[in-house]
C-alpha cells in the first residue's frame, strides 16, 4: 500500500492553537449539523492519546478532539458535512491534489499518535454525523478493537513492493551483446544486414516480447523469494492490489504488493533478510517502506456510518 507522507511545504502536524478541551466537540458541531465527525485512529484511552490529541491539527486545520467510551479512545475532529458526504467525497476523490492534501493529513494524524501509543488506524474518510454516534462505535465494538490493539501491540507495518521493468532488462542485455567474445574485432558484421527491414521488425518485436516475459517471470521469483526470506520474522502479511498509474512509484509496472506484520525490535532483520534480494537480477526493482503504523492489520468498523 503506497503511503503518502507529509513534505517539507506542507505538513498536517502543527501545535494547536485553540484553547478548547481536547474532549469536547467543536463550537460548529454543537451549533448545527453542517459538521460532521472524522475519525483518524482508535487507541487505548490514556495520556499518550491525550497529549497527541493537544498537539495536532487535522483536515482544514481543525483541531483534534478524544471522544472516549470505556478504555477506548479515538482521534476525531470536525470537517463539513457538505464535503464529506458520498457525494463531496465523491468530487474530493476524482480531485488528486484534494484526495493527496486529505492522505497527506490523515496519515500525519495517525503516524503522530502511533509514535507515543499503538493506534489503530481507520479507512481514509470514515466519518460519523456526530461525536454520539462514534462513542457507539466504540461501545459496539470494543471487545473487537481492544483485541486488535493487544494483537498488533509492539508492532509495525513494512511494505514491500517488486517491479518489473522490461526496458531495464533489454538495456541490460545490450551491452551484453556486444561483449568481448561475442565476435573477433575487425570481423565482418553478422549477415542481419541482409534481413528485409520486415523480418528485421518482427526479429525486434520477438526479442522485445521475450524479454518482457523473463523480467516478468524474473519479478515474480523475487517476489516469493521475499515472502520465504521473512517467513521468520513476520508475523502476518497482507496482499495488496499492486498500483498503477500515478499510484505507483518509480520506473516498470509493480506486479507485487504486500505489507508485512513486523515486530519492532525486529525491523533491521526484516531489512538484512531482503539485502541484495533483486542484485544482478536485470529489470527487477524492490522497494521497502515504513515502518508505518499497521494500516493494513487494522479492521475499521464495519458500518461507517456516513451522512
Amino acid at each position: 500500500m503506497n503511503r503518502p507522507t507529509p513534505g517539507a511545504e506542507e505538513t498536517a502536524v502543527s501545535p494547536r492553537t485553540l484553547g478548547r478541551p481536547a474532549d469536547q466537540p467543536s463550537e460548529q458541531q454543537e451549533s448545527d449539523r453542517s459538521w460532521i465527525s472524522y475519525v483518524y485512529a482508535i487507541g487505548r484511552t490514556g495520556p499518550a492519546l491525550d497529549a497527541s490529541a493537544r498537539q495536532l491539527t487535522g483536515l482544514r486545520d481543525g483541531p483534534l478532539r478524544m471522544v472516549t467510551a470505556g478504555l477506548l479512545t479515538a482521534l476525531v475532529s470536525s470537517v463539513p458535512a457538505d464535503a464529506f458526504s458520498a457525494e463531496g467525497m465523491k468530487a474530493q476523490l476524482e480531485d488528486l491534489t484534494e484526495l493527496e492534501r486529505i492522505a497527506r493529513t490523515h496519515h500525519a494524524v495517525v503516524e503522530a499518535a502511533y509514535a507515543g501509543a499503538m493506534v489503530l488506524p481507520m479507512r481514509l474518510a470514515t466519518v460519523y454525523l456526530d461525536d454520539a454516534r462514534v462513542r457507539s462505535m466504540l461501545d459496539e465494538r470494543g471487545t473487537e478493537f481492544d483485541a486488535l490493539l493487544s494483537r498488533l501491540e509492539g508492532h509495525a507495518e513494512v511494505g514491500v513492493k517488486v517491479y518489473a521493468d522490461a526496458r531495464a532488462a533489454a538495456a541490460a542485455e545490450a551491452p551484453a551483446a556486444g561483449a568481448p567474445g561475442s565476435a573477433a574485432p575487425g570481423s565482418p558484421a553478422p549477415a542481419a544486414s541482409a534481413v528485409s527491414p520486415g523480418r528485421a521488425y518482427l526479429q525486434q518485436r520477438r526479442a522485445q516480447r521475450r524479454t518482457h516475459r523473463e523480467a516478468y517471470r524474473a519479478a515474480g521469483a523475487v517476489a516469493a523469494d521475499v515472502r520465504v526470506r521473512v517467513a521468520d520474522v513476520a508475523r502476518d502479511m497482507v496482499a495488496h492490489r499492486p498500483q498503477q498509474g500515478e499510484l505507483a512509484s518509480g520506473t516498470g509496472e509493480n506486479i507485487a504488493n504486500e505489507a508485512y506484520l513486523v515486530p519492532t525490535d525486529r525491523i533491521g532483520e526484516f531489512h538484512r533478510a531482503l539485502k541484495g534480494l533483486a542484485d544482478g537480477v536485470p529489470g527487477v526493482r524492490v522497494e521497502i517502506t515504513g515502518p508505518w503504523a499497521p494500516y493494513s492489520f487494522a479492521t475499521p468498523p464495519a458500518e461507517s456510518g456516513n451522512p
